[in-house]
């Protein structure tokens, strides 16, 4: 799929929460080509049974779904999640089987219901402010309920040289110190999927890396759809808003391009293991 720059869209006032919104309309796209491209690995389609791990306002399902899979996710946010809903699930309709919730894998399982063929953590800040640990329960909840042999998708970020976005985290991290250390922001390893997965109780099987840029119509948009990620959420509860967006700013200048647009350019990397 070609990059396309996210268009303006100016705050919403009747928003309840005005981030999520941000989230859905302004980064969600972000990491389209990520989910294009492991469901194409993955041949996702009718038959598949997918779990999403930090299903955010459900962009990735709606596009799993288009592909005849049968969705479920959950998400440790519920205004994301009532976004979700919106998109998946319109008022009035059935759902067609899909199912979402608020917290662990085990608030979709049904009774009778089949296990789950594959399971993705797309989101590399799902869990942000936890731990390797917690990251590492919630994947090992989730394959208890899949099938033995079912992939699990973990993605995270790619080389830090290669990501332009790193420079905007690294303003979240230091801001955010000494308050919040487990939330702070820290270049990506070379094994820490493998790790992950492994203190899951998984076994890597294979990984590809994806290009996807972040391309803002203009500085308020970048501004907007960063701080929507949540990582930048210990950073304002430490000092404020005001100090967080003017140093995000200073740090997007070198992304800002003569017509006023703001292109970063970044690799992500996925890991597929097994159950």
């Amino acid at each position: 799929m070609t990059p396309t720059l996210v268009r303006r869209h100016r705050p919403s006032s009747t928003s309840p929460d005005p981030r999520a919104r941000d989230w859905a309309e302004i980064q969600e796209r972000m990491l389209v080509p990520l989910y294009e491209a492991v469901y194409e690995r993955l041949e996702v389609g009718a038959g598949t049974r997918l779990l999403s791990l930090g299903c955010g306002s459900g962009l990735a399902l709606l596009m799993a779904a288009a592909r005849g899979a049968a969705v479920s996710g959950v998400d440790q946010d519920g205004r994301r999640l009532e976004l979700a809903r919106e998109r998946l699930i319109p008022k009035g309709s059935g759902g067609d089987g899909t199912r979402l919730g608020h917290g662990g894998p085990e608030c979709v399982l049904e009774p009778g219901v089949p296990a789950f063929n594959l399971i993705t953590a797309f989101d590399p800040l799902y869990c942000a402010g936890g731990s390797a640990r917690g990251m590492a329960e919630a994947l090992s909840r989730a394959a208890a309920c899949a099938e033995h042999g079912a992939p699990v998708v973990l993605a995270g970020w790619g080389p830090q040289e290669r990501c332009a976005a790193s420079g905007a985290l690294r303003v979240a991290a230091r801001l955010a110190d000494p308050m919040c250390a487990p939330a702070r922001w820290r270049p990506s390893g070379r094994d820490d999927l493998e790790d992950l997965a492994r203190r899951a109780g998984l076994v890597p099987d294979g990984s590809g890396r994806v290009a996807c840029p972040y391309g803002y119509a203009d500085m308020s948009s970048a501004v907007r759809g960063l701080l929507s990620t949540g990582a930048f959420d210990a950073a304002m509860r430490a000092t404020d808003e005001e100090q967080v967006t003017k140093e995000l700013v200073e740090a997007l200048h070198p992304y800002l391009r003569r017509d006023g647009t703001v292109w970063m350019p970044n690799v992500f990397r996925y890991l597929i293991a097994r159950v």
